[in-house]
């Protein structure tokens, strides 16, 4: 049904937009339309979608017909609509994406959710703060997508489907593929377990995320430059692959590590890279909280590998990078700046040493701060 046969129309939040594309071009599956009140609820509580009925009406077990999923994706708005109608979807800029059938009108558990998948009710955290703004009133559906969100060029020239990055990986002869996620630029730790990842695999995919993030984040397209800038001069061009990831972040720490996880299977990857404080913001999260979330998940149902790093540092004495597994030295002879730090460098007109980025990424963000604004 067409927006001629229906005057229901809603404009998507980019927020809403990211999930849009992430449905529609398979990078969320098994989903297919935004959740309604019995899979939010089931994921909140136990990370898995809401139980199926056989075709004999009998309801199987969570565990054994839900299948794992980590984080609830709603459609929060106040639209007037009822059961049956289908919803046209426009994205911010006015473009066309596709529709919603509507299954279900529902006003979903926001605090359920804060507790359960941020593990926080605290509205300073930016993936709290979100949903409350959002709203309860969701409404559920599959929705048919007609077109995606647009993107800068930037991102546009890097921009594959899962179908298309894993044809490519075909194309490549790469059977073991390792994925990195990103919101950040890759400093010399990221580019080291990077590499160290890359040793067992026959490809590395990097795929920064490039929907919304928060306040103080380094701006998307200036990534992408540090990403190519690395690309062109430190990896093999044979072994390496960048991509984009359209999601936004919700920066929920264990349970967003597990949906990178999914989507990064769904894009093709054997392996993921999952750092010590993986999607982590403040001090919401314990240290390697995201790496032990999936001490109780079953790997051959989540479909890929994780692979865990340690915080990894540039040692005097070690003359080179290394971590608590690999450098018996004191934490005086290591290198490490703050966030902060690095910002005020930067904003400075300051290079952070060499050890701690390399001279290209570093002259990237300088400039980025000098003409583009970047806070």
């Amino acid at each position: 049904m067409g927006s001629a046969e229906t005057a229901l129309d809603l404009t998507l939040s980019n927020r809403q937009a990211s999930d849009f594309e992430l449905l529609a071009n398979g990078g969320f599956a098994p989903l297919t339309g935004f959740q309604g009140s019995a899979d939010h609820e089931s994921v909140c509580r136990d990370m898995r979608l809401a139980s199926r009925r056989r075709s004999s009406g009998v309801v199987e077990p969570a565990d054994q017909s839900g299948e794992l999923w980590p984080i609830p994706i709603t459609l929060a708005t106040d639209l007037e609509c009822k059961v049956g109608d289908v919803v046209e979807l426009t994205a911010h800029n006015g473009k066309k994406l596709g529709r919603l059938t509507v299954e279900e009108i529902y006003e979903k558990d926001v605090e359920l959710e804060a507790e359960q998948v941020y593990r926080t009710t605290d509205s300073e955290h930016p993936g709290v703060a979100a949903i409350r703004e959002e709203g309860a009133r969701c409404l559920a559906g599959p929705i048919e997508a007609d077109a995606l969100p647009d993107h800068e060029e930037a991102f546009m020239r890097r921009y594959t489907t899962p179908e298309e990055t894993k044809k490519a990986f075909a194309d490549r002869g790469w059977k073991r593929i390792v994925a990195f996620q990103t919101r950040n630029p890759i400093h010399r730790a990221h580019e080291y377990l990077t590499k160290a990842a890359l040793e067992i695999c026959d490809g590395l995919f990097i795929h920064p995320l490039i929907g919304e993030t928060k306040k103080g984040d380094i701006p998307a397209d200036v990534r992408m430059r540090c990403y190519e800038v690395l690309m062109d001069n430190y990896y093999h061009p044979e072994h390496v692959m960048l991509g984009v990831n359209p999601g936004k972040m919700h920066y929920a720490g264990p349970r967003e590590a597990v949906l990178h996880a999914c989507i990064r299977r769904n894009y093709g990857c054997t392996h993921f890279i999952v750092g010590r404080d993986h999607a982590g913001v403040g001090d919401y999260y314990g240290t390697y909280d995201a790496q032990r979330i999936f001490d109780d998940i079953d790997l051959s149902e989540l479909g890929i590998t994780p692979l865990f790093f340690e915080h990894t540092f540039w040692c005097n004495e070690c003359e080179g990078m290394g971590s608590a597994k690999t450098c018996p030295h004191p934490a005086e002879s290591h290198l490490f700046l703050s966030g902060t730090k690095v910002r005020e460098m930067l904003e400075a007109g300051e290079k952070p040493p060499h050890e701690f980025s390399r001279d290209e990424v570093a002259q990237i963000l300088i400039d980025a701060y000098r003409t583009e604004g970047v806070q």
